[in-house]
């Protein structure tokens, strides 16, 4: 069963009278359960690609679709929905709030959605005991590792229970040891959690951890490489800085 799909997506931006096109009729279904890795150069389009597949932006042409629901027949107030329930987003540069601890961070999302406070806490303490930082529950991100701070990235993403978790360079900020706990922190919820998990990377290795690279060059899907046959040694990567 299909969770996203794009159907013939561009994307165009407009500078004056100079047009960039960032999409060029990309065609693209994930389906629920899935672990995908979105690969390519800087400037291929890959970033974009995903601001779709988080409805965070809206195509130039074509149609962007979650459990055959399509984008262009929603109104505001469910685009909103789609965004804090059904997916997850796991940025490179964390996101966090300097100044709210990490249970507040974690909080947020719940507060937007109006979640009961003993509610809001119980989960908060749910995530956070999830990604082995309970113990930091008071802790700013300052007093965080690189690590650290992408692990309460990642509780926060999961504190509404989506569907689908989103991650666009999930590794680039952090250190080689702190980037191989993260993926295998990721690759461990997908497994163990039936998510459906989309990364984007430009590293081989990090990509190695999904059961499919979608390869894409010139805003255009170049291959698409399943790699479900693949006996992986997780164990074993280790990630380039």
């Amino acid at each position: 069963m299909a969770i996203i799909e794009l159907r013939d997506v561009v994307k165009e931006y407009k500078t004056g009278k100079t047009v960039f096109s960032a999409l060029r009729g990309i065609n693209l279904r994930i389906d629920k359960g899935e672990f995908v890795s979105i690969m390519g150069p800087s400037g291929s389009g890959k970033s974009t690609m995903l601001h779709f597949l988080g409805f965070l932006d809206k195509p130039t042409s074509g149609e962007v679709l979650i459990e055959g629901e399509a984008m262009s027949k929603m109104d505001r107030d469910g685009l909103a929905f789609i965004r804090n329930k059904k997916i997850g987003y796991v940025f490179q540069s964390f996101n966090l709030a300097p100044t709210l601890s990490v249970a507040k961070n974690v909080e947020l999302p719940l507060i937007i959605r109006e979640m009961d406070k003993a509610e809001r806490e119980k989960k908060v303490r749910d995530m956070l005991s999830l990604v082995h930082l309970l113990p930091k529950w008071d802790n700013v991100p300052s007093q965080l590792s690189g690590g650290e701070k992408q692990r309460v990235a990642i509780a926060r993403a999961l504190s509404t229970d989506p569907d689908i978790i989103l991650a666009d360079e999930p590794t680039g900020n952090l250190d080689s040891a702190s980037g191989k706990d993260v993926m295998d922190f990721i690759y461990n919820l997908w497994k163990g959690h039936g998510k459906t998990v989309v990364i984007v990377t430009h590293e081989p290795v990090v990509a190695a951890y999904a059961r499919r690279t979608v390869h894409i060059r010139d805003g255009q899907i170049e291959k698409d490489v399943s790699q479900a046959g693949r006996k992986a040694e997780l164990h074993e990567l280790k990630l380039k800085k």
